[in-house]
């Protein structure tokens, strides 16, 4: 039996009104907070001040624009092109060009355990047509060979070449990217604050109304709805990767998303989620899929050399860690009830 559940409960204990498709929540006085579809998936946006209805306006254009720019299915979109190029240069927009450049950043710092050109091996195991399969080692070996992100070369005039038959995704860190891009957008419209559920990817811009710090829920991956714990943020990223979010089942095994480049194998390890907290959300999308790859110890050591990222790690059997100001509080109804928590 195949079984998929993508799961974007990053709960957010706040109430929030301005889409792709849009749909208007709310709209008052110092107040827009909107849904939007895209990305393949729900976004909602809430913005606070005067003028939050006319940022709102800017702030659904940006999604709309990022949208069609980073899909990997759009064939008139950047990546699609890049990935369609035969090897050639391709001209792409200021957007992708930097996303890739911080990507690649990212990529070195970690190792190369994220790799933006690990889309390969994403397809091998069918989860980017929902066609899932185990793939046999001369296919995992074949798409392996693909991967690299030292081959991917960004020239003069916003040039991207790849060399022929490599592919990339930006899909791990391409929603970070946004809501990085929307808290910037947002500071020079100067609203009051903000704050923005991409799917689950998690950003504020400042306070709530009420001069406290949102509230952003961690869920639960056992069950990948209900909370974990809670934790107090301001002028932060909160972004989680888990294997709860996308899998499949086959002979009663399941096999999650997250792709260790090193095996072309799902990373098999003691985690359930890791979730970073960070001001950039670029680099909180990117790290919470190196970090769940690298498993629990390199995950502290990585942290511990990196202090402006705080990370949550949730592991299979219900337990879990948090590096000392991660400041998550735990859910004691459901630690009572003996469930296992989850993340947001």
């Amino acid at each position: 039996m195949k079984k998929v559940i993508i799961s974007v409960i990053l709960a957010i204990v706040f109430l929030c009104g301005c889409s792709g498709e849009s749909n208007v929540l709310e709209t008052k006085e110092n107040k827009c907070e909107k849904e939007i579809f895209a990305m393949d998936t729900i976004m909602k946006v809430t913005i606070y001040g005067s003028n939050a209805s006319e940022a709102m306006n800017k702030a659904v254009a940006l999604i709309q624009r990022m949208d069609k720019v980073f899909s990997v299915t759009d064939k008139e979109s950047d990546v699609a092109k890049i990935n369609s190029s035969g090897g050639t240069p391709v001209t792409v927009s200021t957007e992708t060009y930097e996303l890739i450049q911080k990507s690649i950043e990212i990529s070195k710092e970690t190792g190369g355990l994220f790799d933006i050109s690990v889309y390969p091996v994403v397809k091998a195991w069918g989860f980017t047509t929902e066609n899932y399969q185990i793939p046999t080692d001369k296919q995992r070996k074949e798409a392996l060979a693909k991967v690299d992100y030292r081959k991917i070369k960004l020239l003069a005039e916003h040039q991207v070449q790849l060399e022929a038959g490599m592919e990339i995704d930006l899909g791990a860190v391409a929603k970070g990217y946004l809501s990085q891009k929307l808290m910037e957008l947002l500071q020079g419209e100067k609203v009051d604050s903000a704050i923005v559920s991409l799917g689950g990817n998690v950003q504020a811009l400042g306070k709530k109304e009420d001069g406290s710090s949102f509230v952003v829920g961690i869920t639960d991956p056992s069950d990948g709805s209900s909370l974990y714990g809670t934790i107090k943020v301001e002028d932060k990223a909160v972004i989680t990767s888990g294997i709860y979010q996308r899998y499949f089942e086959k002979d009663g095994k399941k096999y999650h998303h997250i792709m260790d480049k090193r095996t072309g194998m799902p990373a098999d390890n003691t985690l359930a989620s890791v979730t970073v907290i960070s001001e950039d959300g670029v680099k909180a999308d990117a790290l919470a899929t190196a970090l769940y790859v690298m498993g629990e110890g390199e995950a502290k050591i990585f942290q511990e050399n990196h202090p402006e990222i705080q990370i949550i790690l949730i592991f299979k059997d219900g337990t879990c860690w948090q590096s000392e100001q991660a400041g998550m509080t735990r859910n004691e109804y459901r630690s009572q009830k003996g469930d296992q928590g989850q993340n947001g």
